[in-house]
C-alpha cells in the first residue's frame, strides 16, 4: 500500500467514525454530499478519494472539522458533536432522571394514551372506540376528546412514542461500541430489549401500521427505515472487519430485524427467560447469521 492509499484509508476511517458518532446512516450522510451510499461506502473503505468541497459538506453534516477528518487535528471537536446531539429529533428522555438504554422504567404517559395502548393491544385499532378508551381511562368521552382529536391521533402518538424510544436507545447502544461487530451486537441487543420490555408498543407497531393515514404511514415508515439503515451500516462495517462477503448482507439485515420485531408474538415477561437473556442470545444469533464466530 503506497502513501496515497494509506491516506485514503485513514480519511475513510475517520469519516466512518464521525458518521457513527453523529448517528447518521450511510444513506443519510451520502445525501448531504450528493453521492450514492455505495460511493460513500467506497470512500469510508479507502477505495476512492473525496474532494475538499465534499469533505467540507461532510464535516458540517457530521459535526466535526475538515482538519480532524484528514488527520491534521488529533482531538475530536466534542463541542461541535455536542451541539449536534442536542438538535437530534430523537433525544433521550429529559425528565431529570438518569437513563441508560438497557433500563426500562415505567412509561410516563397520560391515562388516556395508556388506555388507548391497552385497547389497541386487546381489541385492535378498529375494535377500539373512543368510548371504550374513555371507560378504560375512567374519563368521560368529552374529556378524552379534550386531550386527543380522535382515535387516529392516539395511534399516531403511540407509534411516535415507539419510534422515539427506539431511536434514542439504538443510537445510545451504538455509541458504546468501538467496532462494527460490537455495534451489530449492541444494536440487536437494544432492539430485542425494546421488543420485550415494551411489548405492547412493539405489538402495536407490528400490527397497526396499516391503520395509519397515508401521510403518517409514510413518516413512520421512513423513521423505521432509518433504524434499518443504521443496522445495514453496522453490518457492512462488521463484515468488512472480518473479511467476509457482502453478497447477502441486506437480506441478513432484514432477517435480523424481523427476528427482533417478532418477539412480541411469543415473549412474556413472566416466562422462563428474561429480556436480558433473550437480548444477549439474539445478539449472538445475529453475528452467526452474518458468519461471524466467537
Amino acid at each position: 500500500m503506497d502513501d496515497r492509499e494509506r491516506d485514503r484509508h485513514a480519511v475513510g476511517t475517520r469519516i466512518r467514525q464521525a458518521r457513527t458518532a453523529a448517528g447518521l446512516s450511510l444513506r443519510a450522510a451520502a445525501q448531504h454530499i450528493d453521492v450514492s451510499p455505495a460511493t460513500l461506502s467506497a470512500v469510508e473503505n479507502g477505495k476512492t478519494g473525496v474532494s475538499i468541497p465534499r469533505l467540507r459538506a461532510l464535516a458540517a453534516a457530521l459535526g466535526t472539522t475538515v482538519p480532524w477528518l484528514i488527520g491534521e487535528q488529533q482531538s475530536t471537536p466534542t463541542s461541535t458533536h455536542r451541539q449536534r446531539d442536542q438538535s437530534t429529533p430523537y433525544p433521550e428522555p429529559n425528565d431529570g432522571r438518569t437513563h441508560t438504554w438497557r433500563e426500562f422504567p415505567p412509561l410516563d404517559i397520560d391515562p388516556v394514551l395508556a388506555a388507548a395502548i391497552d385497547s389497541f393491544v386487546e381489541t385492535g385499532y378498529h375494535g377500539a372506540t373512543m368510548r371504550s378508551i374513555a371507560h378504560r381511562a375512567d374519563m368521560s368521552v368529552p374529556g378524552v376528546y379534550h386531550h386527543y382529536h380522535d382515535k387516529q391521533d392516539l395511534l399516531v402518538r403511540a407509534l411516535d412514542l415507539t419510534m422515539s424510544e427506539l431511536h434514542w436507545r439504538v443510537r445510545a447502544a451504538r455509541r458504546e461500541a468501538a467496532t462494527g461487530r460490537e455495534r451489530v451486537a449492541c444494536h440487536v441487543e437494544a432492539l430485542a430489549l425494546f421488543h420485550t420490555h415494551r411489548r405492547e408498543l412493539a405489538f402495536i407497531g407490528a400490527s397497526e401500521m396499516r391503520s395509519l393515514s397515508p401521510d403518517h404511514r409514510r413518516r413512520i415508515t421512513a423513521s423505521r427505515d432509518e433504524i434499518q439503515y443504521l443496522l445495514d451500516d453496522d453490518i457492512d462495517a462488521a463484515i468488512t472487519e472480518e473479511g467476509l462477503s457482502k453478497d447477502h448482507a441486506r437480506v441478513a439485515g432484514r432477517a435480523i430485524t424481523t427476528m427482533c420485531t417478532s418477539l412480541p408474538a411469543w415473549f412474556r415477561l413472566n416466562g422462563p427467560v428474561s429480556p436480558e437473556q433473550v437480548a444477549r442470545e439474539y445478539a449472538n444469533f445475529a453475528l452467526r447469521v452474518l458468519g461471524i464466530r466467537e
